[in-house]
């Protein structure tokens, strides 16, 4: 006979793990299922930079061990200028965190089932009650949770996401050593996360250097397929063309080697969600798609969106009469617009908007945050209108055009 569970998630990212750990803690019945071997994990699916802020390792208990190097400032480069913030920061170690959590959540009581690969919802009376893995295995659970990123094969098909390709972003990333980290023609990125507008080497999109210590480095862009790519792009080049376009023009590279085994590609999508739940089912992470759309981080935000998921699952759980009901789970959508991803919609527009805009603008920004004090770039950050108009100057017109024109054609207004 299938087992049964209280809750089974697809996928042991940072968004299922997490969700897994804090619905264990609670005392419920949790199984994780991965695609991927034990022995190899994350091999697969270690995409991430592992960029991410104190909050995070403060609001989720995790340990420094995960820590490449603790960093003191962002910078943000164009062309030919840069903004230096001082704003502490961490680059983790993106596979031992998932492995941290994985094992948390197990101590927690947790089950994972690796080489474990889920294909589909298992339906009964029109609602969810399990999943389907591995061709004919099945599991069943009162709560099934989608953390599989966008590949998302239980929420496309029950309708709960729908992932626009013109709205992905792909992204490549090398570790390397000998990196010039204190070039004189650059800032100093010494524990430094430093993000990059120039569509020379990301067209629509950013490149970055996240210092790692001594002098290495994680080097990578991305950027996504829109109209900003279009108008940007090289025809004939690719996301590895355009970073061995970089690697081979920026000075900071000339002694630079790639660190074997350490290469990441990825992708996301850069849209607001559809939906995240309905009976008997939630949606986490990626898979909704939770990632910051400005400046792509996604670790954050998608351990919050677990943690919402877990925080409903509790007080659907809770009730005298345990309710899973589609009515029951919208607590997890609250949750999502309330304390995940508040204000999406400004922040996409606020995107599009900074990925249509040409190189000699991405100089006069820089040139603009330099000037401007930190209260203004922080409520400019969190999409305020007022700061944002700061930022804007007459010569914006064609590119504000440009952008109302992209934005009432694609019926986001």
């Amino acid at each position: 006979m299938p087992e049964r569970f209280d809750v089974v998630v697809a996928g042991a990212g940072p968004a299922g793990a997490q969700c897994a750990r804090d619905v264990a803690a609670r005392g419920y019945d949790v199984v994780v299922l991965e695609t991927e071997p034990e022995a190899e994990f994350p091999r697969q699916s270690n995409k991430s930079t592992g960029g991410t802020f104190p909050s995070m390792m403060a609001s989720f208990n995790v340990p420094d061990e995960v820590v490449m190097n603790f960093t003191d400032n962002v910078v943000i480069e164009s062309p030919n200028d840069y903004f230096v913030q001082h704003n502490p920061g961490a680059v983790l170690d993106f596979g031992a965190f998932k492995r941290f959590l994985v094992e948390d959540s197990r101590e927690k009581g947790a089950e994972y089932w690796f080489d474990a690969r889920v294909s589909k919802p298992i339906i009964e009376d029109g609602e969810v009650v399990g999943v389907r893995f591995n061709g004919s295995e099945e599991v069943y659970a009162d709560v099934v949770v989608d953390a599989t990123g966008p590949a998302a094969p239980l929420a496309k098909a029950l309708d709960v996401c729908d992932l626009d390709r013109n709205n992905q972003a792909i992204g490549i990333e090398y570790e390397f050593e000998g990196v010039a980290i204190d070039h004189d023609e650059y800032a100093d990125l010494h524990d430094a996360m430093m993000l990059r507008l120039d569509h020379e080497y990301a067209p629509g999109g950013y490149s970055w250097i996240f210092h790692t210590g001594e002098d290495t480095a994680k080097v990578g862009l991305c950027y996504i397929r829109n109209d900003s790519y279009q108008r940007y792009s090289e025809v004939d080049r690719t996301i590895d063309g355009y970073l061995d376009h970089w690697l081979e023009t920026d000075p900071r590279f000339e002694d630079a080697t790639r660190i074997e085994g350490r290469q990441h590609r990825g992708s996301a999508h850069i849209q607001p969600p559809a939906s995240l739940s309905t009976d008997n089912f939630m949606a986490v992470g990626d898979t909704v798609p939770t990632i910051d759309p400005l400046w792509g981080e996604g670790i954050h935000k998608g351990m919050k969106s677990g943690r919402a998921a877990a925080i409903t699952i509790d007080n659907c759980f809770s009730r005298s009469e345990p309710d899973t009901s589609a009515e029951a789970l919208s607590t997890y959508d609250d949750l999502w617009h309330e304390d995940v991803a508040p204000r999406m919609n400004s922040r996409l527009r606020m995107t599009h908007l900074l990925y249509l805009a040409p190189n000699d603008r991405y100089d006069r920004l820089l040139a603009d945050l330099n000037r401007l004090d930190h209260d203004t770039l922080t409520r400019a950050n969190d999409g305020d209108l007022r700061a944002i108009t700061k930022l804007l100057h007459l010569r914006d017109l064609p590119v504000l055009a440009r952008f109302l024109n992209q934005y009432y054609r694609s019926g986001s207004a």
